[in-house]
């Protein structure tokens, strides 16, 4: 019979038919039941090794699971070891040890390029304050790439209407301001300032929708005045954002009618009704005329 590894039944099997075989030796003639009982009890030594080594598959599997807890309490190890370098390098910019501000940065983006990957936010931090470092130190080339690369992951990220992303604008803005290249600098910071504006621009919209939001509720527990109150809040921020004749507007002149006429103030009521009814001006397109050929 052969010994197949990966299989246990023909092991077993093995094993008792070795063992039967070693009873019956003892039926035959001394010298060759010794001879015999020999080589199958070497036999059976060698099935009982083969069987023994075989690694059990939930040993196996509880080491994977093993080794896998171990990699993320790994990477949270070293995650904690590049924020403390991380910590070591800010300590040391506001010092003025800028040179080692820089080893204890490029330490934290080392380890956090490895557990992080390079395109994560986290790094994107890691690459502006370094940048930042290089331009005190007036390594313009450096501080520019650094901070190039911290704009990229952050603008793939969150897109150009965000803090962060305007940060790194004005950074690069500044830096080329120290570097006298006036225009490349006025470029970036207007960049800078467009951005803000954008986000400006949108908390006024959401602020709008909160107070209209609170309106609502205010309407719904009987505070006529306070919802009154809340939604020409919102109607005054609309109004300077989309202007008077936006469809956004034109919700609020709708909701503080109903509001008016739940109030039984008629008058007020048609007023603002028909401010939400009120079509834009059209505009008018001189016509084409086509002058025959003489």
């Amino acid at each position: 019979m052969s010994f197949n590894v990966l299989s246990k039944k023909p092991k077993r099997n093995a094993f008792l038919l070795l063992y039967k075989k070693i009873e019956f030796t003892y039926s035959l003639e001394r010298p060759l039941k010794q001879t015999i009982y020999i080589l199958l009890l070497s036999l059976l030594m060698s099935a009982c090794s083969v069987i023994g080594t075989q690694p059990k598959a939930e040993t196996k599997t509880e080491t994977k699971a093993e080794k896998e807890k171990l990699s993320a309490m790994e990477k949270k190890m070293l995650l904690q070891k590049a924020n403390r370098y991380n910590n070591e390098g800010v300590k040391a910019y506001r010092k003025g040890d800028l040179n080692t501000s820089v080893s204890f940065y490029k330490k934290a983006i080392k380890i956090k390029e490895k557990v992080l990957g390079i395109d994560n936010l986290n790094i994107a931090t890691s690459y502006n304050n370094l940048g930042l470092v290089y331009k005190r130190i007036g390594d313009y080339t450096k501080a520019f790439e650094y901070i190039s690369e911290g704009l990229k992951i952050r603008e793939k990220h969150l897109g150009r209407v965000d803090s962060q992303t305007a940060q790194s604008y004005n950074n690069l803005g500044t830096l080329f301001a120290n570097m006298g290249k006036t225009k490349e600098a006025i470029k970036y910071t207007e960049k800078t300032i467009e951005i803000k504006q954008n986000i400006v621009h949108k908390e006024k919209i959401d602020i709008a929708i909160s107070y209209n939001n609170l309106a609502v509720l205010q309407e719904e527990v009987g505070n006529y005045d306070k919802a009154l109150t809340s939604y020409f809040k919102a109607l005054e921020i609309n109004e300077k954002v989309f202007g008077k004749s936006h469809r956004v507007t034109h919700g609020n002149y709708a909701n503080i009618a109903l509001l008016y006429y739940t109030m039984k103030k008629f008058d007020k009521a048609r007023k603002y009704a028909k401010m939400a009814k009120k079509e834009p001006e059209a505009m008018t397109l001189e016509p084409i005329v086509v002058k025959e050929k003489k």
